[in-house]
């Protein structure tokens, strides 16, 4: 997992609460469109960080 990452998703959940339950697919081009990132990163990658952004902050785990 990126080390920019991890925080990137941190602060797209604290901001944007609509976006905790989104795919990484669809969260690719959200990061880039608002700037997290310069390129598209790859859904494994994002899909990872994402995962321990949920574990970090159990309010923000995947509805069952």
């Amino acid at each position: 997992m990126s080390a920019r990452l991890l925080p990137a998703v941190r602060d797209l959940y604290s901001r944007y609460p609509e976006y905790r339950y989104h795919e990484p697919w669809e969260l690719a081009q959200v990061f880039w469109s608002l700037g997290y990132t310069e390129d598209l990163e790859g859904e494994g990658e994002i899909e990872a960080a994402a995962e321990v952004a949920h574990q970090d902050y159990p309010e923000w785990s995947r509805a069952a």
